[in-house]
């Protein structure tokens, strides 16, 4: 049986949380050491505003990340992300986690880049894909969205503005 198709627009209207990934999404995906051992992300503050403007909106939001690392923490806590889980080699049970701390249980959006990213495209409660221009060719060809910036670009300014103008909760018209 033939998965149905919705329109961009249906699916954008429906999210009520989005899971992230960091690395090459929130960051341009390059991981930079000092000679101390110090590890360094840049990350752009428009995807910051962006995200506090999606949660100001009743937009849940999570992170998801491979990797683990301070730095995602304390941008996690400035931005008022509260579920937050890193390391995970399992994406997918990462969400189920979660979930059961209380994050929503469906109509999610899933933005990622690389392919460990796809565990997300697959879960039950993710009902929308997002990437971004420069991800891996396998991830754009199976996202229902892909900003027009590279990761670590603010994309969450796409995504965002994709979401809350479905749900007519755009602000600044």
């Amino acid at each position: 049986m033939a998965t149905r198709q919705y329109p961009l627009h249906d699916l954008a209207q429906s999210i009520n949380g989005i899971v992230l990934d960091v690395d090459g999404v929130l960051t341009d995906g390059k991981i930079i050491y000092g000679s101390d051992g110090s590890e360094y992300k840049h990350f752009h503050v428009q995807d910051g505003g962006s995200l506090k403007l999606l949660a100001a909106q009743g937009v849940a939001l999570a992170i998801i990340t491979g990797r683990s690392s301070s730095i995602v923490q304390r941008r996690a806590e400035e931005l008022g992300i509260v579920h937050v889980s890193q390391g995970a080699d399992d994406k997918a049970s990462a969400l189920d986690q979660l979930i059961a701390e209380g994050f929503p249980a469906k109509n999610l959006c899933a933005i990622g880049d690389d392919l460990q990213d796809l565990q997300l495209f697959q879960h039950p409660a993710v009902t929308l894909t997002a990437t971004v221009a420069n991800a891996h060719p396998t991830v754009l060809s199976k996202a229902q969205f892909v900003t027009q910036r590279e990761g670590g670009s603010g994309v969450i300014v796409e995504l965002g503005e994709l979401i809350l103008r479905a749900q007519q909760r755009w602000p600044f018209d």
